[in-house]
């Protein structure tokens, strides 16, 4: 059951630069459960070698921890909601250092599903993009869709900061020494957390950056479990209509992204001769701009109406990936370039929007809403991996697949500009000072 508080005014407060230090928390930490929910892909050569494991035996464990890293963020969301977002976040930090470190002593295949699959995915799950949402929602009035499209850059640009390193421990020093590492770096930021992580302006005697005393929300008082919460928000969204065009657009970005391009690139771009490493460099420079296109996503977001962004975004990344089987080639020529360029730009531009108009419809309850609506992304990006291959293998090449992508961009715009819009929710006030 929730209940609500009601407002009681207060005298003015100073603005503080305790959303700045919390935001700056949440990145470091988002930084580094990227990083850590990536890293399994470069044991994956030294553990078959040492153990002589099969690459489908230690994908299992990957997969898990992918399938829990989506299904785990509306709990987590929950917790936060119930406990606090440095305790969730502290105890999730501590399971992936866990996770990792005590793989240095598995000798068998389901200690590997066990510590990565199930500790490092629940905990870099809990650190997903609904905190994101979390923080970005307590935290800030004006300016919300930047530090939103900053943190979103954080979690994208984790992988393209700890990747090459600890492919190059695993590579001399060995895959334990590297996984030791992880669990280090895990620890290092328990005690930031617990310094800079606030949950609530209130803790700290001020309020949300851009708020003046009297436009904060009321507060709902959590009496029930955490997954029940996160049940009962599930159910009561997902009577609107809002809540499915939200989710249905962004199951369809996970499958255009993640579960696609993500997964099938590389082995595409061989397909028509070009070398595994330079497909994978390639992947690479997409990350570099995912971080440029994501920060300016969340600029416009303050400014321009969610639901037009997220349709331009997937109309140009439909268009871009119906064109790409005609760039692929033995080398990377100045097309292909520009569409990893462009592409790279859009790849999660996507979240700042998705974020806002969940804030918009679904007010406090809007970091367990869009994590159930992250969830469906995984979902999308899970069946885009399968489906893709699928299509290789009876056609004999992935022209189908990027053209479906395309097809199903159209699509996830169609139903962007669905979305009803709440303006009443979104103050002029708030435009103003952003």
């Amino acid at each position: 059951m929730t209940e609500t508080r009601p407002e009681t005014p207060s005298p003015p407060r100073a603005r503080s630069a305790w959303p700045w230090a919390v935001a700056a928390t949440a990145f470091v930490t988002l930084l580094g459960a990227s990083g850590f929910r990536s890293a399994p892909g470069v044991f994956v050569e030294p553990l078959h070698a040492e153990f002589g494991w099969s690459t489908a035996t230690i994908s299992s464990a990957v997969s898990l921890n992918l399938l829990l890293y989506g299904l785990v963020s509306p709990f987590a969301a929950a917790l936060m909601e119930r406990f606090g977002m440095r305790r969730v976040v502290s105890v999730a930090l501590l399971l992936v250092a866990a996770g990792s470190g005590l793989t240095v002593f598995m000798t068998t295949a389901w200690q590997l599903v066990l510590l990565w699959g199930v500790l490092v995915g629940v905990g870099t799950g809990s650190m997903a993009l609904a905190f994101v949402a979390t923080v970005t929602g307590r935290w800030f009035v004006a300016r919300r869709g930047l530090v939103s499209g900053v943190l979103t850059a954080a979690q994208a640009a984790g992988g393209l900061v700890f990747l090459p390193l600890m492919a190059s421990l695993a590579g001399s020093v060995g895959w334990r020494f590297a996984s030791l590492v992880i669990a280090a770096g895990a620890l290092l930021v328990v005690p930031l957390v617990l310094l800079f992580l606030r949950n609530r302006p209130s803790d700290v005697g001020t309020v949300a950056h851009g708020a003046t005393p009297g436009e904060d929300e009321p507060e709902e008082v959590v009496t029930g479990g955490a997954a029940r919460r996160s049940i009962t928000v599930l159910r009561d969204a997902a009577r609107t209509g809002t809540f499915w065009l939200l989710a249905g657009g962004f199951a369809i970005c996970g499958a255009t992204t993640v579960g696609l391009l993500n997964t099938h690139f590389v082995p595409a771009a061989h397909d028509h001769g070009m070398p595994a490493t330079t497909a994978a460099g390639l992947l690479a420079v997409v990350g570099v701009f995912d971080v440029v296109g994501t920060i300016a996503s969340g600029y416009f977001t303050d400014r321009v109406d969610p639901r037009k962004l997220l349709a331009v975004y997937y109309v140009l990344r439909g268009a871009s990936l119906a064109f790409l089987p005609f760039l692929l080639a033995p080398s990377a020529a100045p097309p292909l370039w520009a569409f990893i360029i462009f592409y790279g730009l859009d790849w999660v531009a996507t979240v700042p929007p998705t974020v806002a108009l969940c804030r918009e419809r679904f007010g406090a309850r809007a970091p367990i809403v869009f994590g159930w609506v992250f969830a469906a992304h995984q979902a999308g990006s899970a069946i885009a991996a399968v489906g893709a291959g699928l299509v290789r293998d009876l056609t004999g090449a992935y022209d189908g697949a990027w053209w479906g992508a395309g097809a199903l961009c159209l699509v996830a715009a169609v139903l962007s500009l669905a979305v009803p819009r709440m303006l009443a929710t979104r103050p002029a006030a708030e435009v103003a000072r952003s």
